[in-house]
């Protein structure tokens, strides 16, 4: 990828702070891949596309771990699951060998797998040697006879949130309006209502989340033409264009998504959550504003009164368990703040969030929901963490699963947050498993033991 084409990725004009400032996203700084390079945002914005063959071209240390490294999940097609790379080694890189051995890895995965089509994500190791992978893509798609879509995201390119623009890009470019959605089959015609195409840009499947959520756009008529990319098909992708509205599902670095359809197809989009009870309500009613559909609007407000009666009913029992207990959230991104709002509608009080991979949007968000005082943690060490907690007087911590033993240090509870958790905290139901999960954690007998007195006393003579 060209310096120019990053630039304008950067300098995308649905970000709000680059209509003040008009200097675009921040620029890559040394060390800025910590934690997430532009390969590793690309990958998790298109893996979950389950259908489809998802070829690393490098070295196998890019590929990860290979089965099922991800939390999405599937309702069907699981190839999306298997770790498939060119395994580039030094004789390769010497000799120039990778083009050859990607053209092979693209002609094997097609003859043994029969995807719809290839993903194909450039590294740093062929970017710096200049392997040609668009040439290659298109060479073999000539020869397999499936679509080859090259992702040109070499982690050295930038930040996660720059490689998920860079998928979104590719997507644009190469697949969405490539195909039309198929008829709405009888058995799932609604004569009494009509029916509305969405698109939800951001959405991942994380444990499922996007199934709580699923049933209430049912309900209401909103055909989900593709999730981009939790539990999609390539067909998905292919019909994006055909949607009648977006929603961009937490997610500011896919926002080059939604602003490329609506500039060349025409489709509004608007920016919502569904983690908490209240975001959940809001999003819902936006699809009636943008669709300007009053007939959706009763009928959403009639579904929103009658789940939020039933999720507060449940909420009921978790609810004094979890009033007023103090959250230290240390996480990124959209989460950073999406949560917070699902925290809050429990009664609890975020005393610090983490901003390591949060947009300026996401920082701002923050500030709305919390305020301009509160403490945002732009990356900590165990030691920081551990310092915020006892300042603050954390009762919780919520973060990725690799700061669990940190809150084993503190001896304080830990939910994790991250994508590969087992539970869907999305929705009406989501809100209610999350509750449950934090009170389950919270109540645990085990803090109790952990923080009692030593019983062989603190000089180490038994009392």
């Amino acid at each position: 990828m060209k310096a120019h084409e990053i630039a304008a990725l950067l300098d995308e004009p649905a970000c709000g702070h680059n209509k003040k400032s008009k200097s675009g996203c921040a620029k890559p700084k040394p060390g800025a891949t910590d934690g997430g390079c532009a390969f590793d945002g690309a990958q998790i914005a298109l893996l979950p596309v389950a259908d489809v063959a998802h070829i690393v071209h490098g070295p196998i240390a890019c590929a990860g771990s290979s089965w099922d490294n991800r939390g999405t999940r599937s309702s069907g097609a699981d190839l999306y699951r298997i770790g498939m790379t060119t395994d580039m080694n030094e004789p390769d890189i010497v000799m120039g060998r990778g083009e050859k051995r990607l053209f092979h890895a693209i002609k094997e995965a097609v003859q043994r797998y029969s995807p719809p089509a290839v993903f194909v994500y450039n590294t740093c190791v062929p970017a710096l040697i200049g392997d040609d992978v668009e040439a290659v893509c298109r060479a073999a798609q000539e020869c397999v006879g499936v679509p080859v879509v090259p992702i040109d995201a070499a982690g050295f390119y930038g930040t996660k949130n720059l490689g998920n623009r860079i998928a979104g890009d590719a997507m644009m470019r190469h697949v969405v309006g490539t195909r039309d959605p198929e008829p709405i089959p009888p058995a799932a015609e609604r004569p009494d209502i009509r029916v509305r195409s969405i698109n939800l840009i951001g959405e991942y499947n994380i444990a499922g989340e996007f199934w709580h959520v699923l049933p209430l756009l049912d309900e209401l008529g909103l055909r989900v033409l593709c999730t981009l990319s939790g539990d999609a098909r390539f067909r998905h992708v292919q019909t994006m264009h055909r949607a009648e509205v977006s929603m961009v599902v937490c997610s500011k670095a896919m926002l080059n998504v939604a602003r490329g359809l609506e500039e060349r197809y025409r489709i509004p989009w608007f920016e919502g959550s569904f983690y908490g009870i209240t975001d959940t309500s809001q999003a819902l009613r936006d699809f009636a504003v943008c669709l300007e559909d009053a007939d959706l609007a009763t009928r959403t407000e009639a579904l929103i009164a009658r789940e939020e009666a039933r999720a507060n009913a449940t909420l009921a029992r978790w609810r004094p368990q979890l009033e007023g207990k103090r959250v230290l959230l240390y996480t990124g991104g959209v989460k950073s703040w999406s949560v917070v709002s699902a925290l809050q509608d429990l009664g609890m009080q975020v005393v610090a969030t983490g901003t390591k991979k949060s947009t300026e949007e996401d920082k701002a968000r923050i500030r709305e929901l919390m305020g301009d005082d509160v403490k945002m943690l732009d990356g900590a060490s165990p030691k920081i963490l551990i310092e915020t907690i006892n300042e603050y007087g954390a009762d919780l911590l919520i973060a990725g699963g690799r700061n669990m033993y940190t809150a084993l240090k503190a001896r304080i509870p830990f939910l994790d947050i991250n994508q590969e958790r087992d539970f869907g905290y999305a929705g009406y139901s989501g809100m209610e498993e999350l509750a449950r999960q934090i009170a389950a954690t919270i109540n645990s007998p085990v803090w109790q033991r952990v923080r009692s007195p030593l019983p062989w006393g603190e000089d180490g003579v038994a009392a």
